[in-house]
C-alpha cells in the first residue's frame, strides 16, 4: 500500500467516526443523545427522539459519510482492494468512533452509503428491500434486517466480483451482530 492508499483508509475511519446523530442533537438541545430512546446514535433513534427532519438529516451524513470517502478513493484512482479497506475502515469508524470512546452506531446508514459508493446495483437492490420490508412491518429495524440479510446474495448475484462479495458478507455480518438487541425485541414481541 501506498502512502496515499493509507492516507485514505485513515481519513475514511475518522469521517465515519463523525457523530452525525450526536450532532443534530446537541445543536437542537439534547446534549446526550446516548441516553436517550434506544441510546444509538443513528438516525432512527433520531428521529424517534428529535422528529423527522433531525432524523432525515442524520441519515443524509450517515449515508455521506460512507460514500464520500470510497467515492474520493476512486476519484484518486484507488484500486478495487483500498476502495474496499476504505470502505471499511469508514463503517468500523462510524460503529466504533474514536471521538465517543469507541461507543457508536449500528452501520446500517454508512453501510449503505459504502455500497452505494462501491456498486450502486447491489445497494439499490437492498434499498427495495429494505424500504419494502419496513413498510409493510412498519417497523424500520425489520427492513434493515432483511436488507442485510439478502445483501450478500445481492452482491454475489449482482456485484463486480472481488473483494466485493467477501467485504459484503462481513459487512452484513457485522450490522446483523450489531443489531442482536432488535432481533430478541423482534422475537419477544412476536411471540407476545
Amino acid at each position: 500500500m501506498s502512502v496515499m492508499d493509507i492516507a485514505l483508509v485513515v481519513v475514511a475511519y475518522l469521517v465515519g467516526a463523525v457523530p452525525f446523530g450526536v450532532l443534530v442533537a446537541r445543536m437542537l438541545g439534547i446534549h446526550d443523545l446516548q441516553s436517550r430512546g434506544s441510546g444509538n446514535i443513528g438516525a432512527t433513534n433520531v428521529n424517534r427522539i428529535l422528529g423527522k427532519k433531525a432524523g432525515a438529516i442524520t441519515l443524509l451524513c450517515d449515508v455521506l459519510k460512507g460514500f464520500l470517502p470510497v467515492w474520493a478513493g476512486q476519484l484518486l484512482g484507488a484500486t478495487a482492494e483500498v476502495q474496499t479497506l476504505v470502505a471499511a475502515a469508514a463503517v468500523v469508524g462510524h460503529i466504533f468512533p474514536i471521538y465517543l470512546r469507541f461507543r457508536g452506531g449500528k452501520g446500517v446508514a454508512t453501510g449503505f452509503g459504502v455500497v452505494m459508493a462501491l456498486h450502486p446495483p447491489t445497494a439499490i437492490a437492498a434499498l427495495v428491500i429494505w424500504l419494502g420490508t419496513a413498510r409493510i412491518s412498519r417497523v424500520s429495524a425489520v427492513g434493515a434486517l432483511s436488507a442485510y440479510a439478502l445483501l450478500p446474495l445481492l452482491a454475489w448475484g449482482m456485484g463486480p466480483g472481488g473483494w466485493f462479495v467477501p467485504f459484503v458478507v462481513g459487512l452484513s455480518v457485522l450490522v446483523l451482530v450489531r443489531h442482536t438487541s432488535n432481533i430478541r425485541q423482534l422475537i419477544a414481541e412476536r411471540r407476545g
